[in-house]
């Protein structure tokens, strides 16, 4: 039964994600005529909330200063949320426009957020033609707000970035999450927007319109997906710009990015129950996005945790009769052996695309191709807590300091 079951899942995973190959062929092969604007200067509100942020967010505003984008154009503002560090008080010393906020109820990105947006629309009413959403611990490459304001010219009312990583080269771990996100760049939001496709944003840099949206009101474990769907649904498409290029940092810490990733997993079940309606009645009206995002909600996961679900009942039926476990772990090998080659095919690739974006050395850049297909194998375990698990948002500290100057 294992067998048989473990069989069909392959199948069904290939199907559901086969036209993701086709995004693979396009993004490698098809490049885009960029649309004529006339270029002029937009006036944009950088939007940071940070907790306990002092030893990172100094260069990211550091970063933002040095923009090439004109200094009147831009206002950066930090929401220090909760804080018990200097944070408010080093990014005062940088220049930007501090608030403060310590409520132990309401915790997360997504209130945050909220309440940083009313607070500049009662001391600055509708002086911003658009909003950029940042991470205190990022740093921008000097035409970032250049590159945006470029695509925002063009008529695209969001916009999402290239996502680039600080610390690639830390461990297998934060070399992990930096190929995911560079796949995501590459083989998702690249190919997508070639499409004329809906992108999706992704956590941090990613630019939104004030005809979008004005007041926040996505308060999730995962904030930017569920703004990422609502747009969607609502009929919005998110553009992407791979010239806006920021730099982030990723977890280092198993424990640390457990938690991290239990909070997206539940966010995703989140999202699931609040949208699925929505994403099916698109689909009904034959919106490819709506699709493609259910797919990347859904699919991925509950065919994990059935498959999981299904082995775990197999094995147990097997002991309890006492029957021979070969078949089983032979089937069971099988399946991870080719989860394992896949998972490779899709580092590697991405690897060699986005080589010269990787940021360290090329023997590290090779053998944390190999691990890669590791560091995703540990979001079985962590797809599988989130279902029962009481998740609540937790902050990541962060470390990884680089200087403004080593993204020219």
């Amino acid at each position: 039964m294992s067998s048989v079951f473990n069989k069909v899942t392959a199948i069904l995973f290939a199907l559901l994600f086969s036209y993701q190959a086709l995004y693979i062929i396009v993004s490698l092969l098809y490049k885009k005529k960029q649309e004529k604007a006339e270029i002029r200067y937009h006036n944009y509100a950088i939007l940071i909330c940070a907790r306990n942020e002092q030893q990172v967010i100094g260069q990211l505003l550091e970063s933002i200063n040095n923009q090439s984008y004109p200094g009147e154009y831009r206002t950066a503002f930090v929401m220090a949320d909760n804080c018990t560090d200097n944070t408010a008080e080093t990014a005062r010393y940088y220049g930007a426009e501090v608030y403060t906020r310590y409520n132990r109820q309401l915790i997360g990105k997504g209130y945050a957020l909220e309440e940083l947006l009313r607070h500049i629309e009662r001391d600055y009413g509708d002086v911003f033609d658009g909003f950029l959403i940042i991470d205190a611990d990022n740093i921008l490459k000097q035409d970032y707000l250049e590159k945006m304001n470029e695509s925002f010219c063009r008529g695209h009312k969001i916009i999402t970035g290239y996502r680039n990583s600080k610390n690639f080269d830390s461990n297998w771990i934060s070399a992990g999450y930096s190929l995911w996100f560079l796949r995501e760049n590459r083989f998702l939001n690249k190919a997508r927007y070639l499409l004329g496709l809906s992108c999706a944003v992704s956590g941090t840099g990613f630019l939104f319109s004030r005809e979008i949206l004005q007041h926040w009101n996505y308060h999730s474990l995962t904030e930017d997906l569920e703004f990422t769907v609502d747009q969607i649904c609502a009929g919005n498409k998110i553009a992407y710009c791979e010239d806006a290029i920021l730099y982030d940092e990723q977890p280092q810490q198993f424990m640390q990015s457990f938690h991290q990733r239990l909070r997206w997993a539940k966010g995703f079940i989140q999202i699931f129950q609040k949208y699925a309606g929505k994403l099916i009645r698109g689909i009904i009206k034959g919106d490819f996005s709506c699709f493609d995002m259910l797919n990347t909600i859904v699919s991925a996961y509950g065919l994990s945790m059935l498959t999981l679900f299904i082995n775990l009942i197999t094995l147990t039926r097997l002991i309890i009769n006492r029957d021979s476990l070969h078949p089983f772990f032979r089937s069971l090998t099988i399946s991870v052996i080719r989860a394992y080659l896949c998972l490779f095919t899709v580092g590697l690739l991405t690897t060699i695309t986005e080589w010269k974006h990787i940021r360290t050395s090329a023997w590290n850049k090779i053998r944390y191709t190999f691990t890669f297909p590791l560091f995703m194998a540990t979001y079985i375990p962590i797809a599988f807590w989130a279902l029962f698990a009481n998740v609540t948002w937790r902050p990541i500290r962060h470390t990884v300091t680089m200087s403004h100057e080593s993204t020219v």
